[in-house]
């Protein structure tokens, strides 16, 4: 393992531009629930892609937002985890660093990371649910009344939503855009804690393959993304990571 750990650090020390796609499972070790694990207690009955469409939100506004703000304060709680500060430092050596994340949370920016593409939203972000004033129309949590479940937008008076990207919605454009052009450019990617399921998220890594990139994998588990991966390194992001940047000299 230490070879291949070594092997890694050498491709990122000597590259000049490295992508990192991160999934749920980097989430995961700051004690964050995957989507489907949040479903406990109370919510354990319900379906949580019943949850996360604009149907179920049009369907049940209060319920949807219910289930998300006990999700944003499961995220409040979580703190970033060595995996997370490994990856800012990975950035504060090679500056042409860029963070393509699946989740929803702010881990990243709070571990220090500046360059941050998310796929997938953000959960501590609310919008206008017909984004009224442009897509997307960002709400400041502020301005809303917080009795209310979920509030009015201030702008036109219609439902607030979590600023997430829900089943049946395209990714925002801007961010797959950058996403697909970071991984065109990079020389090598990071893939690291996702199941390489989820598309067009897991497309990437065999874009930026076809593009020349080295592919370096951290996964406790075999993914999608383990064939095509030129390395991979069998662990928890918050383990390996701190491995590769002690190697890299």
């Amino acid at each position: 393992m230490k070879e291949l750990i070594q092997q890694a650090a050498n491709l990122l020390k000597n590259t000049n531009h490295i992508a990192v796609l991160t999934g749920a499972g980097v989430s995961k070790e700051s004690g964050v629930p995957t989507f489907r694990d949040a479903m406990e207690g109370l919510w354990a009955k319900y379906d949580p892609q019943e949850l996360a469409t604009p149907q179920a939100f049009q369907r049940n506004p209060k319920l949807v937002w219910d289930w998300y703000q006990f999700r944003r304060d499961l995220v409040r709680q979580a703190k970033p985890n060595p995996g997370h500060f490994a990856l800012a430092k990975i950035e504060a050596r090679q500056p042409q660093t860029w963070i393509i994340t699946q989740n929803v949370d702010n881990l990243h920016e709070q571990a220090g990371s500046q360059q941050v593409i998310h796929l997938h939203g953000n959960i501590a972000q609310s919008k206008c649910f017909f984004d009224c004033q442009g897509s997307p129309t960002l709400i400041d949590d502020s301005l809303l009344d917080a009795s209310k479940s979920p509030p009015d937008c201030p702008h036109c008076g219609k439902w607030v939503r979590p600023n997430v990207v829900w089943f049946g919605e395209s990714l925002p454009i801007d961010a797959l855009n950058h996403a697909t052009y970071i991984s065109q450019i990079c020389d090598v990617m990071l893939v690291i804690g996702t199941s390489g399921l989820v598309y067009p998220a897991a497309g990437l890594p065999k874009f930026a393959r076809q593009h020349g990139a080295k592919i370096i994998e951290i996964n406790p588990i075999d993914s999608a993304i383990t064939p095509i991966a030129h390395l991979k390194l069998t662990g928890a992001s918050g383990e390996v990571l701190p491995q590769i940047l002690e190697l890299w000299t």
